[in-house]
């Protein structure tokens, strides 16, 4: 504990004298890596390899997204799809956190396919067609039984109330 509380004193002095040293190390610590920041959309064959080589990719493998605005630059297209979940786990990744080796390239929409998200790592067990089926099945059955059962009330059947001596007062709210 003292050690904190003398580390903490070091870096007030520290920060009093010099205040850009605080400013400094916040921005080193944001762990952004500026060597994967997008660069502008490739135009000839040089820049298109050295994309390529930017993002540890064959120039044959390389094919950056369409240039329509959208700022993904030179960021090449990766086919996607399947989430990190369908990956092996007992694969000794350098990152396994994140299921990830060093210099592989991210997608460029990787927070929909982190192990967080909803992915679908393998086709469904039957078609879309048999699904629809089985729902409208229920449905079609569940109308059809509130048709059929229509005038079989479900109630408990009531009498009416009966009192002794009728045509008399047996309540009377008026005072005598």
């Amino acid at each position: 504990m003292a050690s904190l509380m003398n580390t903490f004193k070091f870096v007030q002095k520290l920060t009093a004298n010099n205040p850009a040293v605080l400013r400094q190390a916040a921005r080193s610590m944001a762990g952004w890596n500026k060597d994967y920041k997008a660069g502008k959309f490739p135009q000839s064959d040089a820049e298109r390899e050295a994309a390529a080589k930017k993002y540890f990719l064959l120039p044959e493998e390389y094919k950056p997204y369409a240039d329509n605005g959208l700022g993904y630059g030179d960021y090449p297209e990766l086919k996607g799809g399947l989430g990190i979940e369908a990956r092996d786990p007992f694969y000794p990744y350098d990152f396994p956190e994140l299921k990830r080796n060093l210099h592989e390239t991210f997608h460029a929409e990787s927070d929909l396919y982190s192990e967080d998200r909803w992915s679908q790592p393998a086709p469904p067990r039957y078609a879309n067609s048999t699904y629809w089926l089985g729902f409208l099945g229920c449905m079609a059955g569940c109308l059809v039984l509130y048709y059929w059962l229509e005038n079989y009330r479900m109630y408990r059947p009531v009498a009416v109330k009966q009192y002794p001596g009728d045509g008399r007062k047996h309540y009377t709210f008026e005072t005598n």
